[in-house]
């Protein structure tokens, strides 16, 4: 948390991650992805609730946030085989990524990319597969707030809708931090 500070990045906060560690767990994780790497905060998280075996892929593109993901994985005590991190835009990588070859993704990264990680997390997940989408609140929780019409407010009403109105996906909103969106891939 204190290095997310120094480098200026919201880490996610501990009721987040515990539910995050939870749904990693309860699928029984093996591959993962996350989009936004920060510090890694998140990636521990992710990482506590995996299986053993477990790779978590993380993307960013701030070198300086992946070091200081690297260093904490490190100090937890995970192998380095255990994080796979890439660095470049999230949607660069991940058409390089297995179709269907994910349990879960997680996606913390630009607002402006969700509704391109949602795309791109249908052909990434495996039927059964988790896709967690991070602050749907919004900032201070504009989302609920019909007057507010910026773009990134407007975009995350537009994925709720979308999800909830969808056959491809089960959706569920846990009012865990700033909001996680979770899918379920049909």
């Amino acid at each position: 948390m204190a290095a997310a500070r120094e480098v200026g990045v919201v880490a996610l906060p501990a009721g987040a991650g515990a539910a995050l560690r939870l749904l990693a767990a309860v699928i029984q994780a093996r591959t993962v992805v996350e989009i936004g790497t920060g510090t890694g905060v998140s990636g521990l998280w992710l990482l506590g609730g995996m299986r053993a075996d477990g790779v978590l892929t993380t993307i960013d593109a701030e070198q300086e946030h992946q070091r200081l993901a690297r260093r904490a994985f490190a100090m937890a005590g995970h192998a380095p085989g255990r994080a796979r991190i890439i660095t470049g835009r999230a949607l660069d990588v991940l058409p390089r990524l297995a179709d269907g070859g994910y349990d879960l993704v997680f996606v913390d990264g630009p607002v402006s990319d969700y509704a391109a990680c949602v795309v791109a997390a249908r052909r990434l997940l495996r039927a059964g597969g988790l896709l967690v989408l991070n602050r749907m609140f919004g900032v201070n929780g504009r989302v609920v707030d019909p007057t507010a019409r910026d773009p990134d407010t407007v975009a995350l009403r537009e994925i709720a809708r979308q999800a909830r109105d969808s056959e491809e996906w089960l959706p569920a909103l846990l009012p865990s931090g700033e909001g996680l969106l979770c899918l379920m891939r049909r």
